[in-house]
């Protein structure tokens, strides 16, 4: 339990998508003008996310690992390496996914449909998206649940940095920005302070774990002890 937790904080805050590791900024930038819109695409990223990782996962154990092959039974599977095929297969099961989304949104949601325009199909190619599968492979997430944890966590990482990013733009209108800083240029500022804001969240997760090990065992602090009393005693017979 303790890890899903940890796995859950660690990517929302920590290892962000966009102010760690600036993937997704195409989107982030172009579709954080409203609210109302960041919010849709940043559901529809978690939704994404939440489906394509653990899904992904699956196909690494079992199909693209060297020897995922020996549970088909076939002689010689055991020794087969089908990593080569990560790319494509990660992009196929993501392509696949879009496309769900997409038709759902459409057909519930036809005014947010026209708002994303065609930001929504590119999810395919957001690099969040594919990034969220290729660190899950890279980190070598041991379960499924964790998989599923980590492209939820992942997902509302983004969601949080985008909608934060479109209420500032909001706001910012009605401010006197300078003229070379409108639009993109005070947009660009901002997220890079909102990175190094993001940057404190670095030791939430180690801070304790730095301080236990700093702290001296009782057997480090008992041989001191001998050590400084077989000082002394060296001293007092040179003194006498």
């Amino acid at each position: 339990m303790i890890e899903h937790i940890e796995l859950f904080f660690k990517s929302i805050f920590i290892d962000n998508m966009v102010f760690a590791v600036f993937l997704g900024m195409c989107s982030y930038l172009a579709v954080s003008k409203k609210v109302a819109t960041a919010v849709g695409l940043g559901a529809a990223v978690i939704f994404v996310l939440a489906i394509t990782v653990p899904l992904n996962w699956l196909l690494d154990q079992y199909l693209l690992q060297p020897g995922a092959l020996q549970w088909t039974g076939i002689e010689g599977a055991g020794e087969m390496d089908l990593g080569f095929l990560s790319f494509i297969m990660f992009i196929a099961t993501i392509a696949t996914m879009v496309q769900l989304v997409e038709i759902v949104v459409e057909k519930f949601s036809p005014s947010l449909y026209n708002s994303l325009g065609i930001f929504l199909p590119l999810i395919a190619v957001n690099c969040a998206i594919l990034g969220g599968s290729l660190f899950m492979q890279s980190r070598e997430i041991e379960s499924l649940g964790l998989a599923f944890n980590y492209g939820i966590s992942s997902g509302i990482g983004w969601f949080l940095a985008i909608l934060a990013i479109a209420a500032i733009r909001e706001k910012i209108r009605y401010s006197n920005v300078p003229a070379p800083l409108r639009g993109l240029g005070i947009t660009f500022i901002i997220t890079g302070l909102m990175g190094i804001g993001f940057l404190s969240f670095g030791g939430m997760l180690t801070g304790g774990d730095e301080e236990e090990s700093s702290k001296p065992t009782t057997e480090q602090v008992e041989n001191i002890s001998t050590d400084i009393d077989k000082e002394l005693a060296n001293n007092t017979k040179i003194i006498e």
